[in-house]
């Protein structure tokens, strides 16, 4: 029987782990809060999942233990603890604080705790001494204690699937941040998905006891359903998080490269203090921040260069059709620019600024990423300043 489709182990596995690494600093932050630690620990669940139920890790754990099909109560454990977190942590996001909640998150942890044991319990008790690394459910579907630990695996995950679909699908509509309302909607197909892989499974199962041979659904049919369960699951969890940090990232770099005109052209004013360097590998948020207060820096030099009367005439100047807006910017960006000649040249400058000066500075700090837009047309600035320099020759030295 050919596969209907099929996904590698490592794309799920992968996706948790990265996942749970992206929940580490928040758990490092924040141990003690019990909602970090909830989903960090949900996170290793399904991950140690899927790192178990990989075929070459299924060989290797029966080698190393000398155990016949130990990876089963290994993983159908770790898949009951990610139910029992699921439930709760959905618990969690769902309904504030208060004592029935706790109580029905207590009762919760209990029940699957319960499960975990039992799920040993008839592992060891029952007689499974030929290792089956696909066909484990349906090859010993009819054995003694293997068929109640099959049924109660299959039995908690699926009332967790369905369970957890529906509390999300209630919930989804108070959920108004785009990015958390993505993850909830990955979450849902999630655990449809594990729904899915659990009918799958009864239906093989069911075969099995009816003496049919549809192995094929659990063999073939499931574990895509698994596989893509845990991608889903994992992309519920990335989206929120990781979805803010690179549109941050985005609009940081957006606005790191839209400075640079302007930094570059401030380059050379020296403030009184020299910044911090900073390499490549330091974070953008830092950079853009540095980049920012150096601009300020080279402006408050400039600051007794500014002249307001040329900023007019450099109004006045500026292209027909353009909104006030721009004219503005590329008024500025020619105040500065001429500011900037004055300071290198060693024009002397007042001891103090005016009231109309610090006025007129406050401006012009508060539009720096207009002016540094206006820079990267340097030629329309340079030919707006050549028509007003004439007019304003005898500005910095009267």
């Amino acid at each position: 029987m050919n596969y209907y489709f099929h996904i590698p182990y490592s794309i799920p596995t992968a996706l948790l782990a990265i996942a749970v690494l992206l929940k580490l600093p928040t758990l490092v932050r924040a141990w003690r809060d019990p909602n970090v630690k909830a989903t960090t620990l949900l996170l290793s669940f399904a991950t140690a999942v899927h790192i178990v139920v990989t075929p070459v890790n299924i060989e290797r754990l029966n080698q190393l233990t000398g155990v016949p099909n130990i990876a089963s109560p290994w993983a159908y454990s770790f898949l009951t603890g990610f139910c029992a977190t699921a439930l709760t942590m959905i618990m969690r996001w769902r309904e504030e604080p208060s004592a029935q909640r706790q109580r029905r998150m207590r009762r919760i942890y209990w029940i699957y705790a319960g499960i975990i044991v039992m799920l040993w319990v008839t592992f060891l008790l029952a007689h499974v001494p030929e290792p089956r690394i696909y066909d484990l459910d349906t090859y010993y579907a009819s054995t003694p204690w293997m068929t109640e630990h099959i049924l109660l695996y299959l039995s908690a995950h699926m009332v967790t699937s369905v369970v957890a679909t529906y509390m999300l699908v209630k919930w989804s509509p108070e959920v108004e941040n785009r990015w958390l309302k993505s993850g909830v909607v990955f979450l849902q197909l999630g655990f449809t998905s594990g729904l899915l892989f659990d009918v799958a499974k009864l239906i093989a199962i069911s075969a099995r006891w009816s003496g049919h041979d549809w192995d094929g659904f659990s063999t073939y049919i499931a574990p895509p359903f698994a596989l893509l369960s845990g991608i889903l699951v994992a992309m519920g969890f990335i989206v929120p998080q990781a979805g803010p940090l690179q549109q941050k990232w985005i609009r940081d770099r957006r606005e790191y490269w839209r400075l640079r005109s302007l930094w570059r052209a401030l380059r050379d004013v020296t403030p009184s203090a020299a910044p911090a360097r900073f390499g490549l590998w330091v974070p953008l948020d830092l950079r853009l921040v540095q980049r920012q207060q150096r601009i300020h820096d080279a402006l408050r030099v400039l600051a007794p260069y500014f002249d307001r009367d040329l900023y007019q005439k450099a109004c006045r100047a500026a292209p027909a059709g353009y909104t006030e807006e721009k004219v503005h910017d590329v008024a500025l960006a020619v105040t500065i620019c001429a500011a900037i000649d004055a300071h290198r040249s060693g024009v002397s400058r007042p001891e103090s600024l005016t009231a109309r000066q610090l006025e007129f500075g406050t401006d012009i700090h508060e539009h720096i990423d207009t002016i540094a837009q206006a820079l990267h047309r340097p030629r329309l600035v340079d030919s707006i300043r050549q028509r007003v320099t004439t007019e304003s020759a005898d500005t910095y030295a009267s």
